[in-house]
């Protein structure tokens, strides 16, 4: 190493130093160059014979970012925050819907309407470990899990790739910011409600009703409550000291479901004084702000329906939609109201006072249910009505997440309906 020229900002080879010693040398042999690791300075050395190259060489000591996981049930978990799946319909099958054997992790979540065979496809060539179905790829049970339907073959291709399935659908549809919410910006300025309001789903947290009576003998109380635990569907039996018309009394107070009322009423009914003295509740759940199935809006300024439809082609991106126009209606007619619902509407849209009906697909006897009624119904087709909603999703489950995995929406998802 003695007498080798120094370069400035180098070491003494004349290629770039290392931070604490070391620098980087490069052999030359026959049938090409070859670079050595670069070592600190006490155990640097050339190999004999071998000449100095001076290349200009980079020695970068970055090391590249670690890639951004989440464990699959912390990333469900964090899902069911955004959008609790108790908010779903009774009918419906959400969640976790297929799960690879554990631990998965997930770097890409990947986003879809509905899962058929070539998005599943495209979600293994894009290397997702889990996908997003707005719809339940599986909602009739399956009884088995072969190559036979294109159903179980979705199972089948998932697990073979260790990728998991989760489905958020009704959930979706009735939290604020969710898909009625999306569609309903198509409309522009205007105040929405929802059109079937979602109850608390942990108030109360059990039982349908309360029962409260007063029992004056110790005797009686102790034969009651035994009859009453042996009850079926009893919760939040408690006993307290109460003063009725100056006697010492008992205060007894129950939740119980609307079976095990009959049971409770039964008892009591056999002392006709107990029986007049006993009070029943209704208890009924609060109603969640902003949160339920379908909206009704008012426009802050009434349009004409020509241009209600011209705001929707434009919000979802669709050349043509299905209008049928309400008795006495015309293109020009002003629309102050519209009830809307994505995807299949007319359970939740039937019987709404409203100037138009805004939905994907509905029945024909219930378009003509409202047509008769004087209500226009424009019709989008099914996942139209729903499929814009993913790329805000994914803006919004980027937040929610905190950036910590990539989210992709799938590019070969779409309606399988077409104009011609």
């Amino acid at each position: 190493r003695p007498g080798l020229p120094r370069s400035p900002g180098g070491g003494e080879s004349g290629l770039p130093r290392i931070p604490g010693g070391g620098e980087v040398y490069a052999g030359a042999r026959a049938g090409g160059a070859q670079v050595y690791p670069a070592f600190r300075a006490a155990s640097c050395m050339l190999l004999p014979g071998a000449p100095l190259l001076r290349w200009p060489l980079r020695c970068s000591l970055r090391h590249p970012p670690a890639r951004c996981l989440m464990e699959l049930r912390a990333l469900v978990s964090a899902l069911g925050d955004f959008a609790s799946l108790s908010l779903a319909e009774s009918w419906d099958n959400v969640g976790l819907l297929v799960e690879p054997s554990p631990p998965h992790t997930v770097n890409t979540l990947f986003l879809t309407n509905d899962l058929t065979e070539e998005v599943m496809e495209e979600a293994v060539q894009r290397k997702a470990e889990l996908v997003l179905s707005y719809h339940p790829p599986i909602f009739a049970p399956l009884k088995r899990v072969t190559w036979q339907t294109w159903k179980e073959r979705l199972v089948v291709r998932a697990l073979e790739h260790r990728v998991g399935i989760y489905s958020p659908h009704t959930a979706y549809d009735a939290v604020p910011h969710g898909v009625n919410a999306w569609l309903a910006k198509g409309l522009g300025a205007c105040t929405c409600i929802p059109l079937r309001p979602s109850a608390a789903p942990s108030q109360p947290a059990e039982g349908t009703h309360r029962v409260e009576f007063c029992v004056g003998s110790p005797e009686r109380l102790d034969t009651l409550l035994s009859k009453i635990r042996g009850i079926q569907e009893i919760s939040c039996l408690t006993t307290l000291p109460a003063r009725v018309e100056g006697e010492e009394q008992t205060r007894v107070t129950l939740s119980c479901s609307q079976k095990a009322l009959l049971e409770v009423v039964a008892l009591l009914s056999q002392n006709s004084l107990l029986y007049h003295r006993t009070e029943i509740l209704l208890l009924q759940k609060p109603l969640l702000p902003h949160t339920g199935m379908g909206r009704l809006c008012t426009l802050s300024e009434p349009v004409s329906l020509s241009d209600v439809m011209g705001r929707i082609k434009s919000h979802l991106k669709l050349p043509h939609i299905r209008l049928a126009l309400g008795t006495g209606k015309a293109l020009e007619s002003p629309v102050k109201k519209v009830a809307l619902c994505a995807g299949s509407g007319s359970s939740v849209l039937k019987g709404t006072e409203a100037d138009l009906y805004l939905t994907g697909e509905m029945s024909h006897h219930d378009v003509l249910d409202a047509v008769a009624n004087g209500i226009s119904v424009i019709l989008c087709e099914h996942s139209n009505t729903e499929r814009g909603f993913l790329s805000e999703l994914r803006e919004a489950l980027a937040v929610h997440l905190q950036n910590k995995i990539n989210i992709v929406v799938s590019e070969k998802d779409r309606d399988p309906l077409q104009v011609v």
